[in-house]
């Protein structure tokens, strides 16, 4: 008797598992305060840097058998935090001592390579201005906010690029966040002993941070009350909650900005198959993301979906029901809606954009029904 032959078992698909995409360099935030930083050079560009160096509080010690007139006029000016020390020759081997980095504006290659090698050999990293083949970090363009400092680099290939978007963030920020970011620092502490860690924390600063962003002045000694509030909130027992979010038609750049922001406040996402990756890497990492689709485990289906949300907030977590579309458009989303509404959990909805160039009469129904449901 011949063996019966079976068809072959299908692998079900494997989503990409990484959270963070291939980066070029790593970005770090390096503390200077008090620090000797060896600067060789006494040029317009050396002098960009050592006015940098300075700001974050480094003791700059420069290089250089002669000065340019703007790298003059900033030693006699002096520092805005840190400190600067003029050595009236060449650098040497020894230079290099107790340094945390070490920076060079070279006039050749020649003078570049040899920087390079004996900076490598005191084992402190090195940059040599505008020559990548000698850098082992790069300086990228800076948004100030401080406490608030946000880097941004194209790892050498586009710096203009890295300008323009700098530009671009400046604008969105506002000045006032320096003020906030410094009142931040100022109730750290009260936060710590009052609240506990994790969801409670969390409602604190997610809180705050929409104060920060509301154009609302920092609050002073005498209407610090909004501050405490913010406690009081944080503070008290929370229900968990589940938010269902359109993802669009496909990647990111189809996403709301409160589905971004919704997406960052999340605990928990249940996420649909057709969801992209891009998307994904937008939610807060700490979030848990659960694939809810076709391609997650056999037998999955709508009701056990929607008994997971309600199990999930029940336990205190903000659940993201994450679809692709527009789920105020979907058939099933009214019947979300419906069971976490019987169950007693608050629900919001954000919509998303739809692929579909025009909603059907069906459709545009279902959104009406859906938008009713949410009262």
């Amino acid at each position: 008797m011949r063996p019966k032959l079976h068809a072959p078992v299908k692998a079900p698909k494997r989503r990409r598992s990484a959270r963070v995409e291939a980066l070029a360099s790593l970005p770090l935030f390096f503390p200077l305060k008090g620090r000797k930083v060896v600067l060789a050079g006494g040029t317009d560009a050396a002098a960009w840097k050592a006015e940098l160096l300075g700001a974050a509080g480094a003791e700059v010690h420069v290089y250089a058998t002669s000065l340019d007139e703007t790298f003059a006029v900033l030693l006699s000016s002096g520092s805005v935090k840190g400190s600067f020390v003029y050595h009236q020759r060449i650098w040497s081997a020894n230079s290099f001592d107790g340094a945390a980095l070490a920076i060079c504006d070279a006039a050749s290659e020649g003078e570049a390579q040899a920087f390079f090698c004996a900076v490598r050999a005191a084992g402190v990293p090195v940059n040599v201005i505008d020559r990548p083949a000698f850098c082992e970090f790069q300086f990228g363009s800076i948004v100030n906010r401080s406490p608030v400092v946000i880097g941004i680099s194209t790892n050498g290939v586009a710096p203009i690029l890295g300008q323009a978007i700098r530009r671009r963030v400046e604008t969105l920020l506002p000045i006032s966040l320096r003020d906030w970011a410094a009142l931040a620092g100022r109730v750290r502490a009260n936060v710590l002993a009052t609240l506990s860690a994790g969801p409670e924390r969390r409602r604190f600063w997610e809180g705050f941070t929409d104060l920060a962003f509301s154009a609302r002045s920092v609050p002073d000694e005498e209407n610090a009350g909004a501050i405490d509030a913010l406690l009081d909130k944080a503070g008290a027992a929370s229900p968990g909650r589940v938010t269902i979010v359109g993802a669009g038609p496909g990647d990111a750049e189809h996403l709301t900005l409160k589905a971004m922001r919704t997406l960052q406040s999340a605990d928990v996402i249940l996420f649909d198959d057709r969801v992209d990756d891009t998307v994904l890497e937008l939610a807060r990492r700490e979030a848990k993301r659960m694939l809810v689709g076709r391609d997650s485990e056999p037998g999955t289906t709508d009701e056990n979906v929607r008994d997971r949300m309600v199990m999930l907030a029940r336990q205190g977590k903000h659940v993201v029901r994450l679809k692709s579309g527009d789920p105020v458009s979907c058939e099933d989303t009214q019947n979300d809606l419906k069971r976490l509404d019987d169950a007693g959990i608050p629900v919001s909805l954000v919509p998303g954009v739809s692929g579909a160039p025009r909603a059907s009469k069906d459709e545009q129904a279902a959104q009406t029904r859906a938008q009713s449901a949410l009262g």
